[in-house]
């Protein structure tokens, strides 16, 4: 019989997550457009299609993403970030209040556009996407500012998760000071890490979760060639003074590893219908982070991790899952692995 979280280890997780302190989430901020509509031609002008839009949505994006699912959730967080003086920052900032998530941490600033990414699509496919960014570092005077509101929310929140999209928000000092001020204050930090940031930034973070191609990239820039998940997982553990490594693996599921461990677990994908991959990796850090937060163990971490990825990607664009959906889907996969 294969192994999944038991039942009453997942009520005893979910049950606890409306008590949980909130969660500081500090990273690259930004919103996701989706324009979707039909291909019936292609144009005249180029030999392009012609998409007849018949719907727009925005959503929020990259760390954002992570707040909205801890809303949906029903876990408390506040969210660390910047944004420019646009008017995608006014959207951004009217799409978290109306969330019922805080703005307190927002840090605006003049040399950077707010991040801005256009998906168009159709029901088969996306046809591209159109990207508004600056990748550039943080000023020194808005690097301060953003970690002086950091600074003010770390002894009160619960734990901090760092989603690190290699925008420029998160300079090796800032991870560090980061780092530093949690450790003083007993706070556990987990991070979803960017394939362009050098690893030694993360180093002495309590969890670093990559997928495949990430920690390919970071184990590479760390002195090794390898590309075997068990060694992959022992180099970021034992050069980065990191006590837990979790691994993406796409298909084939989640690889955990504990310092010391003499072999990877690995935790089989779940996904019965993927739809679109958007968003799949902010659900699994949010459920990861809010199930050890919570007193689960790293394996049932993931798991239900892996089962709210399952629900999103089901879905069209940037989602996130809920607790009833979430339960939903574990009891169709738990029966499924019961038969």
């Amino acid at each position: 019989m294969k192994s999944i979280i038991s039942n009453e280890n997942f009520k005893k997780i979910i049950s606890k997550f409306n008590e949980l302190e909130p969660v500081l989430v500090v990273g690259d901020l930004g919103l996701d457009k989706y324009t979707y509509g039909e291909v019936k031609r292609i144009s005249p002008e180029a030999p392009v299609p012609v998409l007849e839009v018949t719907k727009e949505w925005t959503t929020l994006g990259l760390a954002s993403n992570i707040s909205n699912n801890f809303s949906c959730l029903g876990i408390a967080s506040t969210i660390c970030g910047v944004v420019g003086e646009d008017s995608h920052a006014s959207t951004l900032e009217s799409l978290l209040e109306e969330n019922e998530l805080s703005t307190w941490g927002v840090v605006r600033c003049s040399e950077r556009p707010t991040i801005f990414k256009e998906r168009i699509t159709t029901s088969t496919q996306q046809i591209c996407r159109v990207d508004y960014e600056s990748s550039a570092p943080l000023v020194e005077a808005t690097e301060e500012r953003l970690f002086s509101r950091i600074s003010e929310f770390v002894p009160s929140h619960s734990a901090i998760i760092v989603e690190d999209y290699g925008k420029g928000t998160l300079s090796e000092e800032t991870i560090s000071k980061l780092i530093k001020l949690a450790k003083e204050h007993g706070k556990k930090v987990l991070v979803d890490p960017a394939r362009t940031t050098p690893p030694h930034f993360y180093k002495g973070v309590d969890l670093l979760k990559p997928n495949r191609a990430e920690a390919e990239i970071m184990v590479s820039l760390l002195g090794s060639q390898t590309t075997d998940v068990l060694e992959m997982a022992k180099i970021l553990s034992d050069k980065l003074s990191i006590q837990q490594i979790v691994i993406t693996l796409g298909g084939e599921g989640m690889a955990l590893y504990t310092k010391g461990d003499k072999d990877v677990k690995i935790i089989p994908t779940v996904a019965n219908e993927v739809f679109d991959v958007s968003g799949a990796g902010d659900t699994a850090i949010s459920l990861l982070s809010a199930s050890l937060i919570a007193g689960g163990s790293l394996e049932d971490a993931c798991w239900l991790g892996n089962c709210g990825s399952g629900v999103v990607v089901a879905k069209k664009g940037t989602a996130t899952v809920n607790t009833q959906e979430l339960t939903d889907f574990y009891h169709k996969i738990y029966s499924e692995y019961h038969d």
